[in-house]
C-alpha cells in the first residue's frame, strides 16, 4: 500500500519526543498520551506513514462537547431486554469465528453494586444509555494471537508503527539519540505509590514492540497462543484487510460482549465472582506495584483461559484492551439516543478527547489484566476506552468482524488467512 504523510495535528506518543531525556507515558484505562518533564515543549508531529483505511487526521475536533456528568445527569438510567435477529444463521462459520446474530439493544454502562468513584468514573462516558441495532456478524472467537500476526507479517513483510524508526525531519528538534523505534509498557514500580502520578508506571521502551512487548530482552517464543500486543490502530487495520475481515464498530463490540444479556454490568452477569470463580483476567492485589495473580495470572494471559460469554466468545473483559473502528468522543451517546434506535452506527464524524484536543483517537473496549477497582473498573461492559491511533501498549490488542460485505470482498471466506 502507498504510504501517506500524517497531518501535523495528529498526536500520539510518537508526537512527543523529549528534547532531552527520555520519554515517559501515562494510561488512564486505554488512554495512552506522552508528556516531556523538560521545559521546551516539542512541537506536535506526526507518525511517518499510515495504511488504506487508517485515521484521518481531518476527523479531529478541538471544541469541548464534554458531556454534563452531574449526579441528576446520570439518574433515571435504564435498560430494556435485548431483542435478537431471528434471521437464518449462516451454515458455515469462517474458521476460529462465530456467528453474533445482531439485533436491538441497550448500550452503555451500568451502575456495579458498591462500586466506588473509580468505577462511576469509568461509566460518565457511557451514559446515557440507548437503543442501538446491529446487523448480524461473525466475530473471532478471540483476540488476535501472536501466532496469527506472525503468519500475517511473514506473508506481507509488514512493519508495524512501533517497529518504524521515527524521521529526523518530522522531529527537527529531537537529538538525533531520541530518534528510536519503540513503544509504550507498563513498568510496575517496587514499591506502593500515590496514584495521581502515571508516569510512575509507563514508560516509553526503545525496541519495544510486537516480538518484544516488554523491550528488546523479551520475547514471545514459545507465546504463540497470546494476543498480540505493541498494536496500533493502522497495524490491526491492516491484519484485518489481509485476514478478509475489519475491525469493530463499537455498537457491533458492545452487542457482542453482552452475549445476548441486558444491563449486566460484567460480560457474564452480575458478579464479579460469581461462586467465588474468577472469570477475567485482571488485577489483583495492590495496583500497580503488586498483582498476586490470584486469578492464575500475573500480567498478561494466553487467550480463552476463562469461561466464554453466551456467544462463545472468550476475553471480552481483561486481559487486553481491543481497537474498534470508532472515533472516540465523549459526547456520542447523547447524540445517539435524540435520535431514537441508533441503526448499525458507525461512530462519530470527527474524534475529541478532552485530556488531549487534537489527538486522532479510536474508542478501545473490553479492559485488561491492569483493570482494578482501586485504578481503573473498564473490565465493566460497556464501558469505554480510548488511545491515539498511532499508539500500541502492551495491554491492546484486538480481534475482527466478518460480514456479508468482507466475505465478499475476500472472496466469500475470510478467516483462511488469519489461522
Amino acid at each position: 500500500m502507498p504510504a501517506k504523510k500524517h497531518h501535523r495535528d495528529r498526536r500520539g506518543f510518537r508526537s512527543y519526543l523529549w528534547i532531552t531525556g527520555i520519554v515517559l507515558v501515562f494510561a488512564i484505562g486505554a488512554r495512552v498520551a506522552v508528556y516531556k518533564r523538560s521545559a521546551a515543549i516539542v512541537s506536535t508531529v506526526a507518525a511517518a506513514t499510515e495504511t488504506d483505511g487508517a485515521a484521518s487526521p481531518a476527523s479531529v475536533d478541538t471544541a469541548d462537547p464534554t458531556p454534563d456528568t452531574s449526579a441528576q445527569k446520570l439518574k433515571g438510567v435504564s435498560f430494556q431486554k435485548t431483542v435478537p435477529n431471528t434471521s437464518t444463521v449462516p451454515k458455515i462459520a469462517p474458521s476460529g469465528m462465530t456467528w453474533i446474530p445482531g439485533g436491538e439493544f441497550s448500550m452503555g454502562a451500568q451502575d456495579a453494586a458498591a462500586m466506588n468513584d473509580v468505577g462511576m468514573k469509568a461509566t460518565v462516558d457511557s451514559r446515557p444509555i440507548h437503543r442501538v441495532y446491529v446487523d448480524g456478524f461473525f466475530m473471532d472467537k478471540t483476540d488476535v494471537t501472536n501466532a496469527q500476526f506472525e503468519k500475517f507479517v511473514k506473508a506481507t513483510n509488514y512493519v508495524t508503527i512501533a517497529e518504524r524508526k521515527p524521521r529526523a525531519e518530522e522531529y527537527p528538534n529531537a537529538p538525533p539519540e531520541n530518534l528510536v523505534a519503540g513503544s509504550v509498557v507498563f513498568a510496575p514500580p517496587d514499591h506502593p505509590v500515590p496514584l495521581n502520578d502515571y508516569l510512575q508506571w509507563w514508560n516509553y521502551i526503545p525496541g519495544a514492540n510486537w516480538r518484544h512487548p516488554l523491550g528488546p530482552k523479551s520475547s514471545i517464543v514459545g507465546k504463540g497462543n497470546y494476543p498480540v500486543v505493541q498494536i496500533a490502530y493502522d497495524d490491526a487495520v491492516a491484519y484485518a484487510k489481509w485476514a478478509g475481515k475489519r475491525l469493530p464498530t463499537e455498537a457491533e463490540w458492545e452487542f457482542a460482549a453482552r452475549g445476548g444479556l441486558s444491563g449486566k454490568p460484567y460480560v457474564w452477569g452480575d458478579e464479579f465472582r460469581p461462586h467465588g470463580k474468577w472469570m477475567a483476567n485482571t488485577n489483583q492485589g495492590h495496583f500497580p506495584d503488586d498483582d498476586t495473580g490470584a486469578d492464575g495470572h500475573v500480567g498478561i494471559a494466553p487467550v480463552a483461559q476463562f469461561t466464554p460469554n453466551g456467544y462463545g466468545l472468550y476475553d471480552m473483559a481483561g486481559n487486553v484492551w481491543q481497537w474498534t473502528s470508532d472515533w472516540y468522543r465523549p459526547d456520542y451517546y447523547a447524540q445517539l439516543e435524540r435520535d431514537g434506535v441508533a441503526r448499525n452506527p458507525q461512530g462519530p464524524n470527527s474524534s475529541y478527547d478532552p485530556s488531549e484536543p487534537g489527538s486522532a483517537t479510536k474508542v478501545h473496549r473490553g479492559g485488561s489484566f491492569l483493570c482494578t477497582d482501586q485504578y481503573c473498573s473498564r473490565y465493566m461492559v460497556g464501558t469505554r476506552g480510548k488511545g491515539a491511533v498511532d499508539t500500541g501498549t502492551n495491554h491492546l490488542g484486538f480481534r475482527c468482524v466478518a460480514t456479508a460485505d468482507t466475505r465478499k470482498a475476500s472472496g466469500g471466506n475470510p478467516g483462511n488467512h488469519g489461522q
